[in-house]
């Protein structure tokens, strides 16, 4: 399958050079009309947002202002993002200044598309990011959570939405980022007996994810994999899903370079042999574990 961007395969700590869609298919470039830009008062709750790189499928690479929602109805045992769902922080924000803080994102210019010349002379050799990404904690359960996706997509950006796909929400994006929570990801039932129990009730209630894909243009669905345990449930989703392979994305479990290139040895082999893309997560391999990435 022919991919809008390059997955980028280094493996070395430092962030690798992008490439870039032609410019003039970038949404963006054109102002849109005043009417597209009205000013919303809706608050959400935001435990962060950051300007970075796309760590993860098949935007991976990619500048992209992040917003992430605060608040989740699952509790992954290995979720990363304690922050916006086992104990959620954040603060509110209104829709209309989340759009101005991304229409100010910009990160600096990859340094094969910045010159010697660009530097000596002081010139401003950042980019304006074009890409919206917002994830979570559950985005979809956020209050207001369409109109702001709406609103940024008026505004000219490429929306990106994180789920795990458990609540019907009409929303408009570019890429819906799937990602089915496997059995693996139930939290111990000794430790957690109530989250535990509501965890597994709500992970994979595939009706409602065929709904949220056929509403979709773009899709990936990423599997965060702990073991190989869980390749039978992955093949059933999939099966279940009725999703291409080639939109399929295996994802290990992992939070340091050491993780990942252990399970990279028995996971990368099993996505290839069954036609699945291998998802890295190449934000750990350039900013290690931490917020703001």
């Amino acid at each position: 399958m022919v991919k809008r961007f390059e997955i980028l395969k280094e493996r070395e700590q430092g962030v690798p050079a992008l490439l870039y869609p032609d410019a003039t298919s970038r949404k963006g470039d054109s102002a849109p009309s005043d009417a597209s830009l009205v000013a919303s008062n809706t608050r959400l709750r935001i435990a962060e947002t950051f300007t970075s790189r796309q760590g993860e499928g098949q935007l991976t690479g990619v500048p992209s202002f992040f917003i992430r929602t605060s608040g989740c109805n699952l509790r992954c045992w290995f979720c990363d993002t304690p922050y916006a769902s086992w104990k959620p922080e954040g603060k509110q924000f209104t829709i209309d200044s989340l759009l101005n803080d991304a229409q100010n994102a910009s990160m600096p210019m990859a340094d094969d598309r910045a010159t010697d010349e660009d530097s000596s002379r002081g010139t401003d050799t950042s980019i304006r990011v074009q890409h919206v990404v917002l994830t979570g904690g559950e985005p979809l359960i956020a209050a207001g959570f369409p109109e702001l996706a709406t609103t940024l997509q008026n505004a000219g950006f490429h929306v990106t939405v994180e789920t795990a796909g458990t609540v019907d929400v009409d929303f408009p994006c570019d890429l819906l980022s799937l990602s089915p929570k496997l059995r693996g990801s139930t939290p111990d039932a000794a430790e957690h007996p109530t989250w535990s129990q509501t965890h597994e009730e709500r992970r994979m209630p595939v009706t409602t994810m065929r709904q949220l894909i056929s509403r979709s243009s773009n899709i990936q669905v990423k599997f965060v994999v702990d073991s190989p345990d869980e390749f039978d449930e992955i093949l059933g989703v999939v099966a279940d899903l009725e999703v291409a392979a080639s939109d399929v994305w295996i994802m290990p479990q992992g939070v340091t370079v050491a993780q990942l290139d252990a399970a990279a040895t028995w996971l990368a082999p099993w996505a290839s042999e069954h036609g699945f893309e291998y998802c890295d997560r190449m934000q750990i391999r350039w900013y290690g574990n931490r917020r703001g990435t």
